[in-house]
């Protein structure tokens, strides 16, 4: 195994970002970033295929992380929580609240470090295909980007990785990695990496907003963080924001709501995305790409190989697979055309009726939502017996249906009836806005916010995409109607 190394720089490290202007790392962070497993996220596209959309949205999640690092750093200063510059930046210093700041930075700046081949898109593959999910003597955990990341963190203690690296200037692998997961003993400090406003969330809006050129994701960022407020219910810390910014907090939870309305859910882009999680999924059954075991075996054994599980790993599979005539002597349906989709960008068709509408549904309402989902998935059993029964080797269809919702916020109710014996204000995930008074709410129970009154809607976006053939094929049996793709709005 290459070892890298790990020999401290006394020099401050400075980046410069084109959302925030200069970041200073401290030097455990600046030895992190150096890795093989830090520099893998240059090479991973934060919005996934949405570049095929728009042609600007070409940034990653390795400056993706540093932002949401650097939004933590200033969560944390805004809750006068913070230490100095100078005790942050001193690697021989320690107290309780430095290393609590630090290790709150350290959760940020790493919790995508287990991020898959174009970002969430492949990852959904991994997590349905689930091979170590079910293994016997497994812990049942997802394969998803978070256990894989905490895989990375507890893993590697050798020269260069990052459990290595932790343990030299005294971090505990095992906390970093609770931190990542959002299962931290500290409230306060999951929320701030983990809740419906945190780090993450506060960069990603007006990241993906500036590389896309889109406004969808613009709120006042300095506003919102000068009214953190750190408050005691139960004994425990908790992150609130003050009334006074209570605008501010809507329009950032609207902007969230129209960005993954309007840009993730799109079908011009979500198409690609689409098709690219249909293809790694055939790739992991056939095992011409890495599965998650040997993913585990390269974090563990070979961090080099481990870099190259990024973007032009799986474009290199798909073009392969492509080139070599390997689709053509699969009896899979329309494989070759949706790489032929994916490689070149055409082709793809989204499947419009009224079964498959976007709709605004009530999250508090379970019947209302099974109702419309039965109806998508009625529809999506009868475009698959048309294809079974008349469609050839290259027609495909593919089924996006929603796996996530699209609220503003969780609605009390819900809450409530997930966690009936516990104190809601003591839920990681929902905003709790503070009063001069002293007292505390939920955003979704302050009278005078219009998200009180917006809390239980949920956008439902079912989405099905297929070949222009297959098009063709489903308009001529009275499946859907046809639409031309001039009338094909995102």
């Amino acid at each position: 195994m290459e070892m890298f190394s790990t020999t401290p720089q006394k020099k401050q490290h400075i980046v410069f970002d084109p959302i925030y202007g200069f970041i200073h790392m401290t030097p455990v962070e600046k030895e992190i970033i150096h890795s093989p497993f830090y520099q893998r996220l240059r090479w991973i596209k934060q919005l996934g295929y949405s570049f095929y959309v728009f042609p600007g949205a070409e940034h990653s999640r390795f400056g993706h992380s540093i932002g949401v690092m650097n939004n933590a750093h200033h969560i944390i200063k805004s809750c006068d929580r913070a230490v100095s510059d100078q005790e942050l930046m001193d690697s021989d210093f320690h107290s309780k609240e430095k290393d609590w700041h630090q290790m709150i930075r350290l959760g940020a700046l790493m919790h995508d470090l287990g991020t898959f081949c174009f970002s969430h898109t492949t990852e959904m593959a991994y997590i349905r295909f689930g091979e170590t999910t079910h293994i016997a003597g497994g812990k049942g955990l997802k394969d998803d980007h978070e256990n894989l990341g905490a895989y990375i963190i507890k893993n590697t203690d050798y020269p260069g990785g990052i459990t290595y690296i932790l343990k030299k200037y005294g971090y505990d692998p095992q906390r970093i990695s609770d931190l990542v997961k959002g299962v931290d003993p500290s409230i306060m400090a999951n929320q701030i990496l983990h809740s419906e406003i945190d780090c993450d969330r506060m960069d990603y809006l007006l990241r993906d907003a500036h590389y896309t050129g889109l406004k969808y994701g613009s709120y006042d960022r300095d506003y919102l963080l000068h009214h953190f407020e750190p408050k005691t219910i139960g004994g425990q810390d908790i992150l609130t924001i003050k009334h006074n910014a209570l605008h501010c907090v809507e329009d950032f939870l609207q902007s969230r709501f129209a960005w993954y309305s309007q840009v993730i859910r799109s079908s011009r882009g979500a198409k690609y995305d689409a098709i690219a999680e249909g293809l790694c999924y055939y790739f992991l059954e056939k095992g011409v790409m890495s599965r998650y075991s040997d993913l585990l075996e390269q974090i563990e054994k070979d961090p080099v190989k481990f870099w190259n599980f990024q973007d032009s790993y799986f474009m290199s599979i798909v073009h392969e697979q492509y080139h070599s005539g390997a689709f053509d002597r699969d009896k899979e349906f329309g494989m070759k055309n949706m790489a032929k989709t994916l490689l070149f960008a055409q082709g793809a068709r989204h499947v419009r009726c009224e079964e498959l509408k976007q709709r605004l549904v009530s999250q508090d309402d379970p019947e209302e939502l099974s109702k419309y989902m039965k109806r998508a998935e009625a529809k999506v059993e009868e475009i698959s017996k048309v294809i079974e029964k008349k469609g050839e080797k290259d027609d495909w269809f593919i089924a996006d249906l929603p796996q996530k919702q699209i609220i503003f916020v969780q609605s009390s109710k819900s809450l409530v009836t997930k966690n009936k014996a516990t104190n809601v204000l003591l839920e990681r995930d929902p905003v709790k806005i503070s009063y001069e008074n002293g007292d505390v709410k939920l955003l979704a129970e302050v009278e005078n916010s219009v998200i009180s009154r917006l809390k239980n809607t949920m956008n439902f976006i079912p989405n099905v995409f297929c070949s222009q053939k297959t098009h063709d094929l489903l308009v001529k049996e009275g499946v859907i109607e046809n639409v031309r793709p001039s009338e094909e709005v995102g």
